[in-house]
């Protein structure tokens, strides 16, 4: 039998080429899973590839992992379906081809993100930008304490009245409904008249929009009233107003008026208000009521009459008429049997103003 001192050397020794084995073949194996792998894996010829066996060593060596792969420096077949460690695999249809973006629908409204931030608009296109808000297609009609009654005429019988505003009523108006820097106004003297030129701005077509009129002299101041005149008018263009031409005609008789007669003509010392107004949905004046300066009650308008009568700027175009051939009104009222203008409809009234129209003028008879 060996010595017990021969035996631990050879055992030291087989030890000693073991674990030198052991160190190339794990050094083999760590090189080849450097190498990137593809899970199923078929050598050119088509064969499945052996798989790498462990090799037994002196007394119960274990036996070694199995790790599928390819020879070293052997090309992989071309066509190979691969997986690469890493990269994602990809989704979709088989439609779809590798490299061509998906088709996105176009929708016509903004798309939000997930915190609620609006992101790039849709391929159908960018928004239009929201244009500028168009003023109020109506300017506000005029209320009762803006409103002023004049005397038109005056006889023994009685006095009539027209409807009228200032110039400041429109200034408010235009102010509060286009603001102070929305409107502007001009003058300017055309062939020896003035010419009042007022201008909206249009935000949404982004320019000055114009409307002009003329105005006639006044009494007192003739400079200053020709250019209120014409702002007031150039004003009615725009819709200032504009309901006045719907008054009818306003006849106060009498007795319920403090008329004299001073120098060979009648005048009265009354001042006139308008209490109540009231329009119906066609912007037309359809309740009046107007009171002298005791605040006696001298005309109301309940409703507007299935009868038509004349309008003031129509018995302010008979009187023009009247004035210029120098027929009166008294014999007008007689011609048809009426006792006061205030009966005169818009039949009598187209009637009379034909008859005028073909009478000469008081200078030329």
């Amino acid at each position: 039998m060996p010595s017990d001192t021969g035996e631990k050397r050879a055992g030291l020794k087989n030890d000693t080429g073991l674990k030198e084995e052991l160190s190339k073949k794990a050094g083999a194996i760590k090189g080849k899973e450097t190498q990137p792998q593809e899970a199923g894996a078929v050598k050119e010829t088509g064969e499945p590839m052996k798989k790498a066996g462990a090799r037994k060593a002196g007394g119960g060596e274990p036996k070694g992992t199995e790790t599928p792969g390819v020879k070293d420096g052997e090309p992989k077949k071309a066509g190979t379906v691969e997986e690469k460690a890493g990269k994602p695999k990809k989704t979709g249809t088989a439609k779809e081809k590798e490299g061509e973006p998906k088709k996105i629908k176009p929708t016509k409204e903004k798309e939000e993100s997930r915190d609620g931030n609006e992101t790039q608009p849709s391929p159908a296109g960018p928004e239009k930008p929201e244009k500028a808000a168009a003023p109020s297609p109506f300017i506000r009609l005029l209320r009762a304490d803006e409103i002023e009654c004049r005397v038109s005429t005056i006889s023994q019988k009685g006095l009539s009245l027209l409807l009228f505003k200032d110039a400041r009523v429109d200034q408010r108006i235009l102010d509060e409904a286009f603001t102070p820097f929305g409107w502007k106004r001009t003058h300017q003297s055309i062939d020896g008249n003035l010419y009042c030129t007022v201008e909206i701005w249009d935000g949404e077509k982004g320019q000055w929009i114009a409307k002009q009129d003329v105005g006639t002299e006044s009494r007192s101041e003739k400079e200053k009233g020709q250019a209120s005149d014409s702002f007031k008018r150039a004003c009615f263009n725009w819709g200032l107003g504009r309901e006045l031409y719907t008054a009818p005609f306003i006849w106060v008789p009498a007795e319920a008026a403090n008329i004299s007669q001073e120098g060979g003509r009648y005048v009265t010392s009354d001042c006139f208000y308008v209490q109540h107004i009231a329009y119906n949905e066609n912007r037309e004046i359809a309740g009046l009521r107007i009171v002298n300066g005791r605040g006696f009650l001298v005309y109301e308008l309940k409703r507007r009459p299935e009868i038509k009568f004349i309008t003031g700027i129509q018995m302010e175009a008979l009187e023009q008429e009247l004035a210029r051939t120098g027929v009166s009104m008294e014999a007008v009222l007689e011609r048809y049997g009426l006792r006061e203008p205030g009966q005169i409809t818009a039949e009598i009234f187209a009637k009379a103003i034909s008859s005028l129209k073909k009478t000469k003028t008081k200078e030329a008879a």
